[in-house]
């Protein structure tokens, strides 16, 4: 059966690549849908695509989670895996749009979930920001903090996969990706300054003119900033970015190469160290009898 991809706003549903992927599911907040029918929707996607995968920011409002865990635990299913994810906003927008390619292929609902995990450390997901002084997410300096105050300052910040944080007007020098990306950008709240000459004589921001070319991306795509994105960064003068694979073959060799194991609870087939439908660890070795005779993992575990 097919696996759904669900996120939880509309903002995190980015373009399809092409005429054969399929939209993802946008699960609403709990102030625009009461639970009865959080969980007649969730019944009713289950009932039709078989399996659910949601993705969601980690920094995601506590009330929303609650909200995905109560409908979970409510229909009793093992057919919907929760995904939390330590990434900005747009990455897991960018993600989810990966997930929603491969989901037309023969990957198993295991892992297709499980890829998410894999696939995550494929992005390079940063922003550019008018201030660092409310940045919690990446280390920053003292002297950054000091600088952030200045007029006119602006910091490249790299989130993931290695935290890094420059003073935006130089050499664009966050590590760059190693392999073929294409990039995609949302722009909030901030003038950027020009740093290069752009298409018909205008003046790029330091993402799109200066670290674009840096890293040599191989296409550009501008979308709406989700709205999750200034608490993230910890200010709406942003501009946010995610580089990734956009190649669907080169994903799915990816998650096809690595070795797959079946949840000794559930059942499902994964690759890595966990289940993303009930959240066993894999077992080796002298490891399953003791896992076979440990509690279930509760539903609401994450």
């Amino acid at each position: 059966m097919p696996t759904a991809i669900a996120v939880t706003g509309r903002e995190l549903v980015l373009p399809p690549p092409d005429g054969q992927t399929p939209s993802a599911v946008v699960l609403r907040s709990p102030d625009a849908q009461s639970l009865d029918d959080a969980a007649a929707e969730a019944a009713t996607l289950l009932d039709q695509q078989g399996y659910l995968v949601v993705l969601y920011p980690a920094a995601t409002p506590a009330a929303v989670v609650r909200r995905l865990h109560t409908v979970r635990s409510v229909l009793e299913s093992d057919r919907m895996a929760l995904l939390p994810l330590e990434l900005p906003p747009l990455a897991v927008a960018v993600l989810a749009r990966q997930l929603r390619q491969l989901s037309i292929s023969d990957l198993s609902p295991g892992v297709l979930a499980c890829a998410a995990r894999l696939l995550s450390h494929y992005i390079h997901a940063g922003a550019l920001l008018g201030s660092v002084a409310r940045l919690d997410r990446v280390p920053v300096s003292l002297t950054s903090h000091v600088k952030s105050w200045m007029p006119g300052a602006q910091f490249g910040v790299l989130a993931h996969p290695t935290p890094r944080l420059v003073r935006a007007g130089g050499p664009a020098d966050l590590p760059a990706p190693g392999y073929a990306t294409a990039m995609t950008v949302a722009r909030g709240q901030l003038t950027s300054h020009g740093h290069g000459v752009g298409g018909a004589g205008r003046h790029d921001d330091w993402v799109t003119g200066a670290l674009a070319p840096a890293w040599g991306v191989r296409g550009l795509e501008e979308v709406p900033l989700p709205p999750e994105s200034a608490r993230w960064w910890g200010t709406p003068k942003l501009i946010e970015f995610a580089a990734a694979i956009p190649d669907l073959s080169v994903l799915y060799q990816l998650v096809a190469s690595v070795r797959r194991e079946e949840c000794h609870w559930c059942g499902f087939e994964l690759i890595g160290d966990r289940c993303a439908f009930c959240s066993c660890p894999v077992a080796r070795g002298d490891e399953i009898p003791a896992l076979l005779t440990s509690p279930r993992p509760a539903l609401t575990s994450r």
